[in-house]
């Protein structure tokens, strides 16, 4: 008996290097990306005395809202989700304020974080809240304040730059007060 071996059994295959490179390529790509995550992460939300990039809100009504319209007046910027229990606590004293503040130049603005519109139309209608609210699709907004959580709210001056920021909820309608007072007297 003759020991022989097929002519594709001698030798290995060698499998062809681009392949190769391009799994290491799409890897470290991936790594990337999930390393600049981190760093936003770890830089926290914007801080007061930047300048938030402008952005635009498409309400659940279908109304647009750009902020850069809202020049020249304060601007209350509220992070929350139907789903979270501490944005219910501040609910009612932020509407409190929209209607004290509505016709003195202050601008209210809700985002509705990761949500379902049904959920959030039902927790504006619970909460009675009139000032316009739309949903952050593909949390763009969010994650250009860089968000860790709701509720956040950020208060902008009138030239558009940040005043306040407020991780959790507002206490009271008082406390609302006087960071938007304290936003309306802010100097760039």
């Amino acid at each position: 008996m003759t020991n022989m071996l097929p002519e594709d059994a001698a030798a290995p295959r060698a499998k062809p290097r681009w392949g190769v490179i391009l799994v290491w390529v799409g890897v470290l790509g991936l790594l990337a990306l999930v390393g600049v995550g981190l760093i936003r992460t770890q830089q926290g939300p914007v801080g007061v005395g930047s300048k938030p990039a402008p952005f635009t809100l498409r309400t659940f009504e279908g109304a647009e809202v750009n902020t850069a319209d809202l020049i020249g007046q304060v601007v209350v910027i509220n992070f929350w989700a139907s789903w979270c229990e501490p944005c219910k606590q501040e609910a009612a004293e932020l509407e409190q304020a929209y209607q004290q503040y509505k016709d003195q130049g202050v601008a209210f603005l809700g985002v509705n974080y990761v949500d379902t519109e049904p959920e959030a139309r039902a927790y504006l209608e619970e909460f009675g809240i009139t000032y316009p609210n739309g949903p952050d699709l593909g949390t763009r907004i969010s994650q250009a304040f860089r968000i860790r959580g709701v509720p956040e709210t950020y208060i902008l001056g009138p030239q558009g730059i940040l005043a306040e920021v407020k991780i959790g909820p507002y206490t009271s309608l008082d406390e609302i007060t006087r960071s938007i007072e304290a936003a309306r007297t802010s100097q760039p």
